[in-house]
């Protein structure tokens, strides 16, 4: 895997891909190696490839930064086919394992606005602004910002 993740750096995703599929005919069940087709197959723009390695390394029970990485990826490539449902689904279980991924959370906003949720994708976002913001003017407004994100149909 070392050789393959050699090329996958040094942009050669063709041949890390070709090594990864040599290698999971030999290993099937190695979840880290699905993970890592898996993210060979979203950088060249093949989702749908991808999808089904993510699945594999999540079932396998690929662990830790990995796992966080293998729900994002199989979110975000739900929705870059148009299966918005399906990428809400694979997000949320992906942030009830991994809360604090300011990532996923953001993806996870892309979804909903996809899905017809502009309220909901939208509160998520500026409540993602404010907690992660270095901006200074972001920063001095963090905590309306906080407030407003709650719900901003609500006047006052």
């Amino acid at each position: 895997m070392e050789n393959i993740r050699k090329l996958q750096h040094n942009g050669q995703t063709e041949q890390a891909l070709r090594e990864a599929q040599d290698l999971l005919r030999q290993q099937p069940q190695h979840a880290d190696l699905h993970y890592l087709a898996a993210c060979l197959h979203d950088g060249r723009g093949e989702e749908a490839e991808a999808i089904p390695h993510y699945l594999q390394a999540l079932e396998m029970g690929i662990s830790g930064h990995d796992a966080a990485g293998a729900w994002l990826g199989l979110g975000s490539s739900y929705r870059a086919l148009g299966q918005y449902r399906e990428a809400e689904m694979a997000l949320r279980e992906g942030l009830h394992h991994f809360p604090d991924d300011k990532a996923m959370q953001a993806f996870l906003a892309m979804a909903l606005y996809n899905l017809g949720r502009h309220k909901e994708a939208t509160e998520r976002l500026l409540a993602l602004l404010a907690d992660t913001s270095a901006d200074e003017d972001i920063r001095r407004y963090r905590q309306a910002m906080r407030f407003y994100a709650q719900d901003l149909d609500k006047t006052w």
